[in-house]
């Protein structure tokens, strides 16, 4: 397939004078089609009040293309628009976010231009390296610290247990502390992250905290408040950023707001929770460890949620100073049964973490379809799985890997180039270009496979960061992709870093990672430009990131396969090449396997 000759437009600021419009503004936007296409006139559908105008486009060529320019005003705080392309013949095809098409298609896969405030720019920006703090490194007084009741205490080098039918899986703890991530921020800035994300810091009788007893301070195992600020000191003074992980959802069964609620009924925290009469209660997923919350309750918003001395507002504040949450089981919260304030919550929790620290981010959980909970006023964004991980996942994955799908109860598919590209530009249409490029791109997490064990090899491993680091969104490494680390589900990925085990790691997937975080922050193309595909194929993927300032070319591949020429562009500086791959005259050439090319053109 070669599409750099097909009509184009994305959300970017070629296309589009304005990301981020104010209400009442009016926005230039502009689509492009090759000299050679037949369209003769272009009109811009929107929808204003719920009801179709078109507004025609007027057309100005350069050296390559005929760009068709109108002006839309921003009447309703989020506007859908596509474009209407009549050929020379007649013939009509509609340009929506999920491609062109020759039929009528529905609104949903609309561009969209939203006036809401958008994420934080440190944020788009930023590399993201996520610390599960109990696996990424000890401080000499972890071993001061009693093991507490609940717990199975485990040596560093020790196996994960980790299947979930082991009751031992969420116990076992290995004494990573937050003065052992402090002591470790010069190898964060090795693989070339800026923006630190640990998972829950708050007491919880598990390794995972997601169990919460309190939110009013740090684990002590960890090394209490005070070890937070050092760390959130640390980062600040290197000009990072750093994120809390908070659960919106749900608590600990012992949480002290849900003991006083279930050992009285006529407690005030009652409310908190969901009760049944019989004393039953709801929880996620059918957890009685984790009962959820109610936020229907003013009381709990008022703790929780609103304002700033709540625990929200609180811990963006001195002494602890975070950048913003990672809010954990987004997509649950505020539902259940008939009720939905998933919106109001996200909303809410948004008003209060910007109206402490404007620059804040609030970024939701989501593993499947989050399209309907970015409208752009709540979450500024989600953990991309669908639109980022899985299709990644699909086309890179080893054929006898051992790895275990995330959130479905087969194998993870195989999919060919044209399918994965067909599946990311849909999730980009269905989410807008804004809240893709505000969201995280994931090779895996805390919760999923790693990715090595996914595609089996190392190659095949630095082919999928170099889409991670070089296709809109923000990158989110998981501590331990970057030098090879395995796993085969989410709680054998938790294994522990191999501090002093350096001939394990896989030094050369470490440099790549350091390679595409440097050219990533070089090159505003690769944070801010527009998204072109240019070839696909069965093991190949091309396309090109174009700004102002500059464009890039990527070329990534599964196996060796054809060369790959691209007229009009037949000269650029290659920034970063693997498996032999060269680019020569204009042709993309492969190597005898899995390759990337990043090429500024």
């Amino acid at each position: 397939m070669d599409l750099l000759h097909s009509p184009h437009h994305d959300g970017s600021p070629i296309h589009v004078s304005d990301e981020s419009p104010e209400l009442g503004d009016v926005v230039d936007i502009r689509c492009s089609t090759a000299l050679a296409d037949d369209t003769r006139e272009v009109w811009v559908r929107t929808v204003t009040d719920a009801e179709p105008i078109f507004l025609r486009a007027a057309a100005v060529r350069d050296e390559n293309s005929v760009w068709w320019q109108a002006k839309l005003p921003m009447h309703n705080p989020v506007m859908n628009y596509r474009f209407l392309l009549v050929g020379e013949d007649g013939d009509q095809r509609w340009l929506t976010a999920a491609g062109l098409h020759d039929h009528d298609v529905p609104d949903a896969f609309d561009f969209r231009l939203s006036s809401h405030g958008p994420a934080p720019d440190w944020s788009r920006d930023g590399v993201v390296y996520q610390v599960f703090p109990d696996r990424f490194a000890r401080s000499d007084a972890t071993a001061e610290r009693e093991t507490p009741h609940w717990a199975v205490p485990a040596a560093w080098d020790d196996v994960v247990v980790f299947e979930g039918s082991d009751p031992r899986t969420p116990l076992q703890l290995f004494g990573g502390d937050l003065d052992g991530i402090t002591e470790h921020l010069d190898h964060v800035a090795e693989v070339g992250a800026d923006i630190v994300y640990t998972t829950p810091v708050f007491p919880g009788e598990s390794n995972h905290r997601y169990n919460a007893s309190t939110f009013d301070r740090v684990d002590s195992l960890l090394g209490g408040d005070e070890a937070y600020r050092r760390l959130v000191d640390a980062v600040h003074a290197r000009g990072w950023r750093i994120l809390g992980d908070l659960t919106a959802n749900h608590t600990g069964d012992t949480h002290e707001w849900f003991t006083s609620a279930s050992s009285d009924d006529q407690d005030p925290h009652r409310g908190w929770y969901h009760f049944r009469p019989d004393g039953s209660y709801a929880t996620w997923m059918g957890h009685h460890t984790l009962p959820k919350l109610n936020h229907a309750d003013p009381a709990l918003r008022a703790a929780f949620t609103e304002g700033p001395d709540s625990v929200v507002g609180r811990w963006l504040q001195a002494p602890y100073d975070l950048d913003g949450w990672r809010i954990d089981v987004a997509n649950m919260t505020g539902r259940l049964h008939e009720v939905d304030l998933n919106h109001e919550v996200a909303r809410t929790i948004r008003r209060t973490a910007t109206a402490v620290r404007e620059d804040a981010l609030v970024l939701g959980e989501h593993n499947h379809d989050g399209s309907n909970d970015v409208p752009g006023d709540g979450w500024h964004g989600i953990m991309n799985y669908s639109g980022f991980s899985w299709p990644v996942w699909e086309w890179l994955r080893a054929d006898d890997t051992p790895a275990r799908s995330f959130g479905t109860p087969v194998p993870v598919a195989r999919r060919t180039g044209p399918q994965v590209v067909a599946s990311m530009r849909m999730w980009l249409a269905r989410y807008g270009w804004r809240a893709v490029s505000s969201s995280w791109n994931i090779l895996g997490s805390h919760d999923s496979a790693r990715i090595r064990t996914v595609t089996g090899s190392a190659a095949r491993h630095q082919v999928a960061a170099a889409l991670q680091f070089t296709l809109p969104g923000v990158p989110m490494v998981f501590a331990g992709d970057e030098i090879g680390l395995e796993g085969v589900l989410g709680e054998d990925s938790r294994r522990p870093m191999p501090w002093e085990r350096r001939d394990d790691w896989d030094t050369d997937t470490l440099a790549v990672y350091s390679a595409l975080s440097r050219i990533r922050r070089q090159h505003p193309a690769l944070r801010r430009g527009s998204l072109r595909w240019a070839h696909v194929d069965d093991d190949a993927l091309v396309f090109l990131r174009e700004h102002a300032d500059g464009n890039v070319l990527v070329c990534v591949r599964r196996a060796a396969g054809e060369p790959v020429a691209l007229d009009p562009i037949v000269t650029g500086d290659t920034l970063l090449s693997t498996g032999g791959a060269e680019f020569c005259d204009g042709r993309l050439t492969s190597g005898e396997g899995p390759s990337l090319q990043v090429i500024a053109v």
